[in-house]
């Protein structure tokens, strides 16, 4: 990993503070905290942005590693947060940016409200573009930066149950492949972090929690923030974080995207978690029949050879019995 001091591609100017500065969106949980933790390790003066309160004790947090935090509560779902978010830098040139700023949303696309809908395509398509390109703007006059977007290999496949944040997660993938070759020989480098389930509150926020891949084990917010933050100091165009994630990811190449709809929905589709199969503990008990399976069909066997069955049958019934049995009582 790039150090401050090694990093090449940030050069500080004459009278610029000595600490390079990370702007970092989403940074009050999960993997945007992560981020900006793996900033502060590195030395970097920070501005942390999210839309709740929390972004402040994030900041009490991050400010015990030494480094300068400047925390800051604004929607950028909004281009008026997004404005808001710019004006708290000062005018501080930003170094990186790490644009992580997202919203879930589960359920049935035509059983969700379109608010909730317009909320999620805002946060993470609108905010993010218009973040990005003021600040692009900024580092390619200045012929450095680099920037991180949070995109996802949920955008590599049609996200049934999950379609409107499923298509965002495209747009931000392709989009950022696409920043990344425009500014190719800027000085301005763009990598697209792309995790999978991921341990963080976003399940329970996207009302995910009954869902399989809700309910599944998932990769610590740490370890995704460590491999985004790294593949941005290299330079890198895109990482996929996780082996597992490496591996849908290949597949979601391979398949045809009904087949790939498909498999989304056993994982996203309401109450699956639920109607995953239970595995028998050993206190279970094994129910098995008490009736044997007819043995396969043989020639009739001789009374020395028939085999012994654990069915007893009733003694023959004689002439008499017979006879006695057909009288009247």
């Amino acid at each position: 990993m790039s150090s401050p001091a090694t990093d090449r591609n940030i050069k500080h100017a004459a009278g610029r503070p000595e600490a390079p500065f990370a702007l970092v969106t989403g940074a009050s949980t999960g993997i945007g905290h992560e981020l900006a933790w793996c900033c502060a390790r590195q030395g970097f003066d920070l501005l942390i942005v999210a839309d709740e309160p929390r972004i402040g004790e994030a900041a009490e947090q991050l400010r015990a590693t030494g480094v300068a935090v400047n925390a800051l509560e604004a929607d950028l779902a909004t281009l008026a947060g997004v404005d808001k978010l710019l004006a708290a830098t000062g005018g501080r040139p930003v170094d990186y940016l790490l644009a992580n700023a997202g919203r879930g949303l589960g359920h049935a696309f035509l059983d969700q409200e379109l608010p909730d809908i317009q909320r999620v395509i805002d946060t993470n398509v609108t905010g993010t573009v218009a973040l990005i390109h003021k600040v692009g703007r900024e580092m390619r006059a200045r012929g450095q930066g680099r920037i991180l977007i949070t995109g996802s290999i949920a955008g590599l496949m049609p996200g049934t149950f999950q379609a409107v944040y499923n298509g965002t997660k495209a747009f931000l993938d392709n989009f950022s492949y696409a920043l990344r070759a425009e500014l190719a020989e800027s000085g301005v480098t763009v990598t697209c972090l792309m995790p999978g389930p991921t341990d963080t509150a976003f399940f329970e926020r996207a009302d995910m929690l009954d869902t399989k891949v809700g309910a599944q084990k998932k990769q610590p917010a740490d370890e995704v923030a460590r491999i985004g933050f790294e593949a941005m100091m290299r330079g890198d165009g895109d990482v996929v974080a996780g082996w597992s994630n490496k591996l849908r990811a290949a597949i979601a190449h391979l398949l045809p995207a009904e087949a790939l709809a498909e498999q989304h929905k056993k994982m996203a589709a309401p109450g699956t978690a639920q109607r995953s199969p239970r595995p028998r503990r050993s206190a279970d008990p094994v129910i098995t029949s008490s009736v044997s399976p007819p043995p396969p069909a043989t020639p009739t066997p001789t009374p020395e050879s028939a085999p012994s069955t654990s069915v007893k049958l009733p003694p023959p019934v004689s002439a008499r019995d017979t006879a006695a049995s057909d009288r009247p009582a």
